[in-house]
């Protein structure tokens, strides 16, 4: 572990009691020593966590417009005998478990006592986040997992805690597009009767983070025995379960040792929300059509918005006005 409590230093070789210091303040407080491509590397290491966890030097370098060779030596500069070295170093701090409210003391120490300092912190996180939804390798895994959702005959939308509630937010959205969906956003035995659902020929879509719990394993687990595609969004625990899996979204949620932000998975789900409806289109226009009338039944005023079918039928037909 990266200079931790009674272990050999990563960086110092050194054994007994040290000062615990992250990956992050680590490579702010080395970049002095490094040359100016190396400096580049090293910031991307941070930015780009999950990046530099999943792949190959030469794939780190490809997305950070740099040589393998730049890769492997930017770790070995920062004090690791290799790459492989650093990325252990990254999955250990990352699947961490910091308590909640030392998540957000470090939060509220780094954004100040007003709410200017809030908004501009959490804006900034956000902007980090979707700088790295529009790269181009995203874009690629994204499309894969709508694809993968668009040919299931059912959708299972896994989460808990605050994964649980944008699971049920993805399962009521697919559903009035008339996809078929549930969400499994239940903990302990009262999952079980959620994984009966799962049958061949569907898909899973996993939102879970470190450290890796029973319930993701035992999911996971079932839809392997049912031969079921799993679609993974998660900030870290991509590398735990790659071979499990069918496609992975990776999605920063801040800082690690900060409070968790899920901004970044709830744009990942609006989108693939259109994605998913631009497949089915004419399925997804009709079944909001239903929706629609169904709203009217239980709430007349709903009516006045009508349907798309009935305003396309009141509509004047210029055609016959013009001719």
């Amino acid at each position: 572990m990266l200079l931790a409590y009674g272990t050999e230093s990563a960086l110092s070789g050194t054994t007994g009691p040290v000062e615990r210091v992250t990956f992050d303040e680590h490579v702010q407080s080395t970049l002095g020593t490094l040359t100016p491509a190396e400096q580049r590397m090293a910031l991307f290491f941070v930015e780009q966590k999950h990046a530099v966890l999943l792949g190959s030097a030469a794939q780190i370098g490809e997305m950070a417009s740099a040589s393998d060779a730049t890769v492997v030596r930017t770790a070995r500069s920062l004090g690791f005998d290799s790459l492989s070295k650093l990325r252990k170093e990254l999955l250990a701090e990352l699947t961490g478990t910091p308590s909640p409210a030392k998540r957000l003391e470090h939060t509220l120490d780094a954004t100040g006592a007003n709410g200017e300092g809030a908004l501009s912190h959490v804006i900034g996180i956000h902007e980090s986040v979707l700088d790295v939804l529009k790269r181009p390798d995203m874009s690629q895994r994204f499309s894969n997992a709508v694809e993968i959702l668009s040919k299931a005959r059912r959708r299972h939308i896994f989460g808990i805690g605050p994964s649980g509630a944008m699971a049920d937010y993805a399962a009521l959205q697919f559903n009035r597009i008339g996809l078929s969906a549930s969400a499994m956003s239940v903990a302990g035995v009262g999952l079980a009767d959620r994984l009966l659902w799962i049958e061949p020929g569907d898909a899973i879509l996993m939102i879970a983070q470190a450290p890796l719990y029973r319930e993701v394993t035992v999911v996971l687990a079932e839809a392997q025995r049912q031969g079921v595609p799993v679609v993974l969004i998660s900030d870290n625990l991509g590398a735990r379960v790659a071979d499990q899996i069918a496609e992975l979204l990776p999605v920063p949620r801040g800082k690690a040792d900060h409070l968790a932000m899920h901004g970044g998975t709830m744009v990942l789900i609006e989108a693939m929300i259109i994605g998913l409806a631009s497949r089915h289109r004419e399925a997804a226009l009709d079944n909001l059509d239903r929706f629609s009338a169904l709203r009217g039944a239980l709430d007349k005023s709903w009516t006045k918005r009508g349907t798309r079918k009935s305003k396309s039928r009141s509509k004047p037909n210029t055609d016959i006005e013009n001719s």
